[in-house]
């Protein structure tokens, strides 16, 4: 390991002999130089950007697809930590009860969709601050791995990176040590604030790194950092609906993703960590923006298709029913409607079947499963 200052920070030997990393405040000193690459990447990035934010002109619900592609982002950060379910797993009604096996990666997931919607509605009335990162924390650490790691609170032990069973001593990577959190989370919130020139994109990249260097909880510190990009580019109202989500793109790029972070800590190659991370959104963003369009014309398809087979009124109420959510069963249905009765639900059911709209997975005579499966196909696609 290298013992020397960096232009990111210096190692420190503690007392009892470890080495623990000490980043620099941002921006990085020298200044960071931004070449010929940088600049068309930036570009690239920010121009995949807004056509991911102009999807608003050409789908009708929007929400729609922010609701399912947040519970897709969830997953895959998720699994990025280990966590063992499908994004079946997370929109099957009665999931832990099915399937008790993946039953706690359920629960981690859902406290990510939980955390999401919490912080982005906090954004009205909080910015982001160490204070918004601490409730955000709580939340996604609720009744899960990690529970008892003190949630919400920044962390008074020293934590490390590195293969499992190894110590201090041989760690991969030591953050700095815990009584340094409190002041170096509040220089990042200082940068996150500073009225600067540093590009939006370029800055959320910097914050990323800085975050994962200080680890500043025990647990959950790559879902959450993963998390703040997100309330970055809502907060600085890049985005006005949460449609960027790099799990995609790390979760495929892994090993350089971790490569990249360790190497601005060891070396200060942070112009190298900004062009992995701005080609990851540049990638994100075509991704969502193809499967937002695929997904429109999916349900325009198929709701056209049910129109001409003079479907009724609640037919169609069933089949939107699927575009919200394309694992449903009846019993989910008829604690919606009250005025819905099964053998009615049921109708319904072989109607769209009959259509080849939905099937049915479970096989089962009672509590069946009703999947809209193309649909299915286009949210579970890289995950």
């Amino acid at each position: 390991m290298n013992n020397s200052t960096t232009r990111s920070g210096k190692y420190i030997t503690q007392a009892t002999g470890y080495k623990s990393f000490i980043p620099n405040p941002l921006p990085p000193n020298p200044p960071l130089i931004m070449d010929e690459e940088m600049v068309y990447l930036l570009s690239e990035a920010n121009l995949a950007l807004g056509k991911l934010a102009g999807l608003t002109t050409i789908i009708v619900d929007p929400d729609l697809f922010v609701y399912l592609y947040v519970r897709k982002e969830a997953l895959l950060s998720s699994q990025i930590e280990g966590t063992q379910c499908s994004l079946e797993d997370i929109l099957a009604p009665d999931a832990a009860v099915e399937n008790p096996g993946h039953s706690f990666g359920v629960e981690e997931v859902s406290n990510y969709v939980k955390a999401m919607n919490q912080g982005l509605s906090r954004l009205n009335e909080l910015p982001v601050c160490t204070r918004l990162i601490k409730e955000i924390h709580q939340v996604l650490m609720d009744g899960v791995r990690g529970q008892n790691k003190t949630p919400g609170e920044f962390r008074r032990s020293q934590n490390w990176i590195g293969r499992p069973g190894c110590s201090l001593m041989d760690a991969e990577f030591v953050p700095p040590p815990f009584e340094m959190v409190d002041e170096l989370m509040g220089d990042v919130e200082k940068f996150i604030h500073d009225q600067d020139k540093v590009p939006p994109l370029v800055k959320a990249a910097l914050i990323h790194a800085q975050f994962e260097t200080i680890h500043p909880f025990l647990d959950g510190n790559g879902r959450l950092g993963r998390l703040l990009i997100t309330y970055l580019l809502c907060y600085w109202q890049i985005l006005d609906r949460p449609l960027l989500y790099l799990s995609y793109y790390f979760k495929s790029h892994l090993s350089e993703y971790y490569n990249r972070l360790m190497k601005v800590r060891h070396s200060g190659e942070w112009e190298q960590w900004i062009l992995f991370f701005l080609r990851g959104v540049k990638v994100s963003a075509e991704v969502a923006n193809k499967a937002a369009v695929e997904i429109h014309h999916l349900h325009q398809q198929d709701k056209e298709k049910l129109m001409g087979s003079k479907a009724s009124k609640f037919e169609i109420q069933i089949f939107n029913e699927f575009c919200h959510n394309p694992v449903l069963t009846a019993k989910v249905l008829l604690n919606k409607y009250e005025d819905a009765n099964k053998p009615k639900i049921q109708r319904c059911f072989e109607h769209l079947i009959k259509l080849e709209i939905i099937k049915e997975v479970s096989g089962k005579i009672r509590n069946r499963k009703y999947i809209y499966g193309d649909y299915l196909s286009l949210l579970t696609k890289d995950t």
